[in-house]
């Protein structure tokens, strides 16, 4: 991962917002961004900078899809880990890219990564993690991503912040007291950012189809369920009430821009992180299986895969 010092100051909104993050991420293990910094700066940690591909891969005439896109793309959480990424990106090879390529026999080209924002499309997340839109070319046959979740750390907030301040206040809504409308004006702005990657992955494949996730439900739309997930009982449906405008944002974005938006919203009801053991696709705080909490699980990527599938030509 390149050090602050190595970045130029006119980064510094996006410094802060990483700072936030991975406090966060200390605290409540929302993304697994602070797990083997040491590892990070060694020299040997596997790139996505990658030689040329074999023979073997270059005869596989099998349609491709090249996967995009944030800790939810990633499956960051489910292992095993594909084989030589970089561990920072936690991509998993039972993520929903992974698992679409295989139900429909397809070669897959996998550059997620967690904590990745739309601004990382553009730039090198870590060291050695290019750009994603590097990734994008006329040989795609489809895209597949999640992304919009990590702008203006919108799900650090509504998770992280929100179980904070519900410390203090379980009964109460402390979060919606504290933050009001503040992630619904950072939403609209979100909206703007993928609707950009998404005409810019068009661009550099123009032929292919292109399908953006929705994120599957958090929790329920009124029910608290501490201490699985902290959210004080006046916060659910606050905190509901962002992700839909969330959603929304990323399907008036898909829509703009010509891809297909995949919407997990009515297939993840009863699914939530308030859900028991074998039901639910989200991981809890407490009593996770994972220690990527608040992310969806096997089955959740299963589910993604599954809704993805269904869409493909």
């Amino acid at each position: 991962m390149a050090t602050e010092g190595d970045r130029p100051q006119a980064d510094q909104p996006k410094r802060e917002q990483r700072t936030a993050l991975l406090s966060a991420v200390a605290v409540f293990a929302v993304l697994l961004l602070a797990v083997g910094g040491a590892i990070w700066m060694t020299s040997d940690v596997p790139s996505d900078r990658e030689a040329p591909e074999s023979a073997e891969a270059a005869a596989d005439h099998r349609p491709l899809l090249i996967h995009l896109g944030d800790s939810y793309a990633s499956g960051a959480g489910t292992t095993p880990l594909v084989e030589d990424s970089p561990f920072q990106c936690q991509r998993s090879s039972r993520n929903f890219g992974q698992l679409t390529a295989k139900k429909r026999d397809l070669r897959v080209l996998d550059v997620t990564c967690a904590g990745a924002t739309s601004d990382d499309f553009y730039q090198e997340q870590y060291d050695g993690v290019a750009p994603q839109l590097d990734a994008v070319t006329e040989a795609a046959d489809y895209v597949t991503l999640t992304i919009g979740g990590n702008d203006s750390a919108i799900y650090t907030v509504m998770v992280g912040e929100c179980t904070r301040l519900a410390a203090d206040d379980p009964t109460g809504a402390p979060c919606r007291t504290t933050v009001g409308g503040t992630p619904f004006r950072q939403i609209a702005e979100t909206r703007k950012s993928v609707e950009r990657a998404l005409r810019d992955i068009r661009a550099r494949a123009p032929h292919a189809g292109i399908l953006i996730a929705g994120y599957p439900w958090l929790m329920p739309a009124t029910t608290a369920c501490r201490p699985a997930v902290g959210v004080a009982d006046g916060d659910v449906a606050y905190v509901h009430r962002v992700q839909a405008a969330l959603n929304d944002a990323i399907a008036e974005a898909a829509a703009a821009a010509g891809a297909t938006f995949v919407d997990m919203s009515t297939r993840s009801v009863g699914h939530e992180a308030c859900a028991p053991r074998g039901t639910r696709w989200i991981e809890p705080q407490i009593g996770a299986d994972s220690p990527i909490v608040m992310h969806p699980n096997a089955l959740g990527q299963q589910a993604i895969a599954d809704a993805v599938a269904g869409h493909l030509r």
